[in-house]
């Protein structure tokens, strides 16, 4: 999901696979390519894989337009791998940089005094 306009959001979702269930996906041989298949119809930005709290983890970096595509972003990772996601919104540089007049203003009217 590339952006596209204004009005997408770049989101980072973290999937978190029981290890149970990563164990019968991978002992059937069906982890990877079911992982691919939902990569592919998400079509993300970037994705990173590693091990946390001993669990398979996937950070994934995709852009939203409305948050009604989130149950079909997410329903994929809960049917196949029964697995626990947190959402949130990221930013990269330039959007961090884009957003430097909002957290000026947000400093002078709400930051420490003197």
């Amino acid at each position: 999901m590339p952006l596209e306009g204004p009005n997408e959001m770049r989101m980072m979702m973290t999937v978190s696979i029981p290890v149970e269930a990563g164990n019968r996906a991978a002992a059937s041989g069906t982890l990877g390519s079911t992982m691919q298949r939902i990569l592919g119809e998400i079509k993300p930005e970037a994705a990173y894989f590693a091990a946390t709290d001993g669990k398979r983890t996937g950070y994934i970096f995709f852009d939203m337009k409305d948050s009604s595509q989130l149950p079909a972003i997410a329903e994929p990772f809960f049917l196949a791998f029964n697995a626990g996601i947190d959402v949130r919104p990221a930013m990269n540089p330039q959007d961090l940089a884009a957003a430097g007049a909002g957290i000026e203003r947000a400093a002078k009217s709400y930051g420490p005094k003197g």
